[in-house]
C-alpha cells in the first residue's frame, strides 16, 4: 500500500514539480523565442490565467451555494438576471456557463500555443457569445471571460499571419490515409457494429412473431442503444492506441532528437499529433451515423437523440485521445503509455458506474422517474441527487443512459425540475450530456497543456 502511494506521489511530483534532464527537453524556452513566438506565448498565458480565474469563480460559487454562505434567492440576479426562469434553474445555468467559459479558455490556450488557425475563429465566437450573454441575459460572470478574450484578441490581431494550418497534422493525416491500415480499421469498426445490429434484430424477430404485434418503436430504440453502445466500446479500445505512441514512438524511432533541432515548437507538435488522431476519429464517428439512422426506419428514436449520442461519443474520443497523448509525453515507452491509458479508460468507463451506484444508489435516476430517494432530510436528498448527477456525468455510459431517461420519461433535453420526496419542493437538475461535454472538453485541453509542459521540461 505504501509503495502504491509513493508511486502516485512520485507521478504527481513528476507532472507538476520536478523538471527532467536538459537533454530530454524540447528547446523552445523564453530566451530562444522570436518576437512572434514571444507574442504567442504571452497570449497563451493570458488565456490560461483567464481559465484559472473562471475555475476559481466556479469553485467559489459552488461553496457559497453548497454551504449556504449566500442567500440563494439573490444569487440568480448575479448569474442570469435577464432570464425569466425559476431561481434554481438560473443558478444551475449560471454555473454551467462559468464552467463552459473555463473549458473554452483552456481550449483556446492550447490552440493558440500551437498557432492554430481555428483559434482565431473560436476566439471571435467566444467573444460574441459572452457579449450576448452579458448584455442580453445579464450573465455577469461573462466579464471574467471577456477580459482575457478581449486582451488575447487585441494581442492576436497584431500578427494574424502567426496563425496557420498545422504542418504536423497535415503530414500525419496524409501518411495515415495513404496506408491500408486506416481503411482496414474503419472497415472492421463498421463490420462489427453492422453485425451487432443484425444480431439484435434477429434476436427480436421471435418476439415479434410470437406476440404478433408491431413493436417497431421498441425495436428501433433497442437497435440505436446497441449501435451506440458497441460504438462507445470500440472507441474506448481504439482511440487510446492512436495517441499513446505519438511522442514515445518518436523516441523509439530515434527521431525525437531530430525534431528538437527544427523550428517546430512543442505545442505545435502535440496539438498537430492530437488533431491528426482526432480527425481520423471523427471520420470513424461520421461513418457510423448511417448505422445509427437505421433506427429511424423503426421509429422510437428522434434526431435529437442521434445528435446527443454523436456529441457524447465525440467528447469521449477527445478526452481519451488527450489522455493517451499525455501519457505518451509522460513516459518513455509506448507499451507503458498504452497500459496506463487503458487502465484509466477502463476505470472511467466501467469502474465509475459501480462507485456511483454504491455511493448514491441511483438517486438521480429515481428522481427523474419520480421514485422516492432514501434520505431523512431535504438537504440529504438533494445532495444524493446532485452527487449522482455529477458522478454519472463523468462516465459516458451513465451519462447517455440518464440523458435518454430524461428524453423518454420527461421529454426534456437540458433542464428538468424534480420533486423531493421529503418535503415536496422542486429542485432543478441538468441533463448529464451537457455536464459531460463541458468537463470532457476542459479535460482535453488541460491534458494537452500538461503534455506540452512535459515536452518543455528542462534542467
Amino acid at each position: 500500500m505504501l509503495a502504491f502511494l509513493r508511486k502516485i506521489l512520485d507521478t504527481l511530483w513528476r507532472i507538476f514539480g520536478r523538471r527532467g534532464n536538459a537533454e530530454d527537453a524540447w528547446i523552445d524556452n523564453d530566451a530562444a523565442l522570436t518576437p512572434r513566438e514571444a507574442l504567442i506565448r504571452q497570449i497563451t498565458k493570458v488565456l490560461q490565467w483567464g481559465a484559472m480565474i473562471n475555475a476559481l469563480a466556479l469553485i467559489l460559487s459552488l461553496i457559497l451555494v453548497g454551504f449556504q454562505f449566500i442567500d440563494v434567492n439573490s444569487l440568480p440576479s448575479l448569474l442570469l438576471g435577464g432570464l425569466d426562469a425559476d431561481r434554481g434553474v438560473l443558478v444551475i445555468a449560471g454555473l454551467i456557463g462559468i464552467a463552459t467559459n473555463m473549458s473554452l479558455l483552456l481550449l483556446l490556450s492550447s490552440g493558440n500555443a500551437a498557432q492554430e488557425l481555428w483559434t482565431v475563429l473560436l476566439l471571435i465566437i467566444g467573444l460574441a457569445g459572452n457579449l450576448v450573454a452579458l448584455f442580453w441575459l445579464r450573465f455577469f460572470p461573462a466579464v471574467l471571460a471577456l477580459i482575457p478574450l478581449i486582451w488575447a484578441t487585441v494581442l492576436g490581431f497584431r500578427d494574424l499571419r502567426a496563425y496557420h494550418a498545422n504542418a504536423v497534422m497535415l503530414k500525419e493525416l496524409r501518411g495515415r490515409m495513404r496506408g491500408v491500415r486506416s481503411f482496414a480499421i474503419i472497415t472492421i469498426f463498421l463490420s462489427l457494429m453492422g453485425s451487432f445490429t443484425v444480431l439484435l434484430y434477429l434476436l427480436q424477430l421471435p418476439r415479434v412473431n410470437t406476440q404478433d404485434t408491431i413493436i417497431t418503436g421498441e425495436l428501433g430504440r433497442l437497435l440505436f442503444i446497441g449501435v451506440v453502445g458497441i460504438e462507445l466500446l470500440l472507441i474506448v479500445f481504439i482511440v487510446p492506441a492512436l495517441t499513446a505512441g505519438a511522442v514515445t514512438g518518436e523516441r523509439e524511432r530515434k527521431t525525437f532528437d531530430l525534431l528538437q533541432t527544427t523550428l517546430l515548437s512543442a505545442p505545435a507538435f502535440i496539438v498537430g499529433k492530437m488533431e491528426s488522431a482526432l480527425g481520423y476519429i471523427l471520420m470513424m464517428l461520421l461513418s457510423a451515423i448511417p448505422l445509427q439512422s437505421i433506427a429511424f426506419l423503426f421509429g422510437g428514436v428522434s434526431g435529437v437523440e442521434v445528435a446527443i449520442a454523436f456529441v457524447l461519443l465525440t467528447v469521449t474520443a477527445f478526452a481519451l485521445g488527450a489522455l493517451g497523448m499525455f501519457f505518451s509525453a509522460l513516459t518513455e515507452r509506448t507499451l507503458t503509455a498504452i497500459v496506463r491509458v487503458y487502465t484509466v479508460a477502463v476505470v472511467l468507463v466501467f469502474g465509475l458506474p459501480i462507485v456511483s451506484f454504491l455511493l448514491f444508489n441511483g438517486a438521480f435516476s429515481n428522481a427523474i422517474s419520480g421514485v422516492a430517494v432514501n434520505a431523512d432530510t431535504a438537504i440529504g436528498e438533494a445532495t444524493l441527487i446532485y452527487g449522482d448527477m455529477v458522478m454519472s456525468s463523468l462516465n459516458p455510459v451513465t451519462s447517455a443512459f440518464y440523458t435518454q431517461q430524461m428524453l423518454i420519461d420527461q421529454q426534456r433535453v437540458a433542464l428538468l425540475d424534480v420533486q423531493l420526496a421529503s418535503n415536496g419542493n422542486f429542485i432543478p437538475v441538468i441533463a448529464p450530456w451537457i455536464i459531460t461535454s463541458v468537463i470532457y472538453l476542459g479535460l482535453t485541453a488541460f491534458l494537452i497543456n500538461l503534455a506540452v509542459r512535459q515536452m518543455r521540461r528542462s534542467g
